[in-house]
């Protein structure tokens, strides 16, 4: 399901039917869900982006789980798989979490995430519909953009640690991802259960930029700077920039990822679900800066 068509033409040459349709607009969901599907998988989420109220966060991430959930049930669809976050559980304070920590979301991204795992299931109990959830962390791989300054950062040693880089960073790499969202639409028994998806190792965030620089050829960051001044500066933007939809150049949340350990424990998947990450993070990382360097974007 994608909003437009634009292009979509590489999807429907691999043979993938497209249908149009649209979280923010409700309306367009039970048309779109119609076609005899045995599960859907809702992977479509507003991340974040400045500028936009936290309505709009509400609806697409909270609101629109449930509209997406009803109308599968209506539709005879078995089972909706819904793509959630590690983010729910905000910082770790006794590292690895699993699923049953505590929910302390920092930002409305995360607690659109936590409304809209609430709704999901609210929505399960009122259709009998299957829901399962996932609760994956940070996703990396070939694809992925969102991780390209900090490969890009260490591979051209220009990667700066603030604070002193011992906190945990969870990594998923998008092949085991799939791997494990298939999993959550096929096994029988994780019918109204919720997964964290994560990749076999926790490295801190010194240890994965060692081994990024270390498949770049490079030497590992040395630079360690302070938190405090970064943060104030990143309040100081996001309150000039937010009222006029810029996107600030520093911002807290980007901070923060210097600072909040996210380590965390996928003993239930493995267990209930038979996932079992395939590609290590050294491979991984390997991966990943090889598709970045075929876009020239290192």
């Amino acid at each position: 399901m994608v909003r437009s068509r634009h292009g979509t033409e590489p999807l429907a040459a691999e043979g993938i039917g497209i249908v149009e349709g649209d979280l923010a607009r409700p309306e367009t969901l039970p048309s779109a869900v119609a076609g005899g599907y045995d599960v859907i998988y809702n992977i479509a989420a507003l991340y974040r982006q400045a500028g936009l109220p936290d309505s709009v966060y509400h609806q697409v991430n909270a609101v629109a789980v449930g509209q997406l959930i009803e109308a599968a049930a209506a539709a005879g669809v078995k089972r909706v798989v819904h793509c959630s976050t590690v983010g729910v559980h905000g910082d770790i304070e006794h590292p690895p979490a699993n699923e049953d920590a505590p929910l302390s979301p920092g930002d409305v991204y995360q607690v659109s995430k936590v409304e809209g795992e609430r709704i999901a299931r609210e929505a399960a109990a009122r259709t009998g519909i299957e829901v399962a959830i996932a609760r994956p962390s940070g996703i990396y791989g070939p694809g992925d953009r969102r991780l390209l300054k900090l490969f890009r950062g260490v591979a051209r040693r220009k990667f700066v640690i603030l604070g002193d880089g011992r906190i945990f960073y969870h990594l998923t790499y998008i092949d085991d991802l799939v791997e494990g969202f298939r999993l959550c639409g096929e096994v029988a028994t994780a019918a109204g259960r919720t997964y964290i998806l994560a990749g076999a190792e926790v490295p801190t965030l010194n240890d994965l930029a060692a081994m990024i620089a270390d498949d770049a050829g490079v030497g590992p960051p040395r630079l360690h700077l302070p938190v405090w001044p970064f943060w104030i500066a990143g309040a100081a933007c996001e309150a000039i920039c937010a009222p006029f939809g810029i996107e600030p150049p520093i911002y807290r949340r980007r901070v923060d990822f210097f600072t909040k350990s996210r380590a965390f424990d996928i003993s239930r998947a493995r267990a209930e679900l038979g996932y079992a990450p395939s590609v290590s993070l050294r491979d991984g990382i390997h991966r990943t800066l090889a598709w970045y360097r075929e876009q020239r974007w290192l």
